[in-house]
């Protein structure tokens, strides 16, 4: 395998890794604001809930519960490649996470659950914040804003005196950064 097809694997198995995370991080608030009762139920449970087939309404509670979890981890990784698609110029944008994470957000509401006639319980608005606030929660993880790569960050000017270059082959990318300074005993 060439360097460039190992560098598109790790990028998309980045991609994927992110996009699960995102996913598991909207499941930690949706746990909270579900607890506290102010999530009902969440787009995957309402689609699990009219769709799912009989076997799956025959499980046991907490076993449903984990197999809703896990596909909607499963579409994160998903929409985690789907975000990698998108041209690097706009993956480089601050807003380009968030953006993201509510578009798929506004898509499932606006599109999906309509073809699918899903009915999520009824919501007060601070829940419809909350649902969307986990989606954009989802994108900034799946942007990398949380860790991000050297190559996705917007360059900051350094100065020439008192940097070094430094490149890091492992990622492939070279960059200034300030040297740090030596100390002699």
């Amino acid at each position: 395998m060439s360097h460039s097809q190992q560098s598109r694997t790790r990028d998309l198995v980045l991609a994927g890794a992110r996009g699960l995370v995102g996913a598991m991080a909207m499941t930690g608030i949706r746990t909270v604001t579900g607890n506290i009762g102010l999530v009902h139920e969440t787009p995957p449970e309402a689609i699990v809930g009219q769709h799912a087939p009989e076997s799956v309404h025959r499980l046991a509670e907490e076993h449903r519960a984990a197999l809703t979890e896990t596909a909607h981890w499963f579409y994160g990784a998903l929409a985690g490649l789907g975000y990698r698609l998108l041209p690097r110029k706009i993956r480089a944008r601050r807003w380009c996470g968030p953006a993201y994470g509510l578009v798929i957000w506004l898509v499932f509401e606006g599109i999906i659950a309509p073809l699918l006639a899903v009915r999520p319980a009824r919501r007060k608005l601070l829940g419809r914040l909350l649902i969307a606030l986990d989606h954009a929660v989802y994108g900034i993880v799946v942007a990398g804003r949380l860790a991000p790569e050297p190559d996705t960050i917007e360059p900051r000017s350094v100065s020439q005196e008192g940097s070094r270059h430094v490149v890091n082959s492992a990622l492939g990318s070279s960059e200034a950064r300030p040297s740090r300074p030596e100390y002699r005993e």
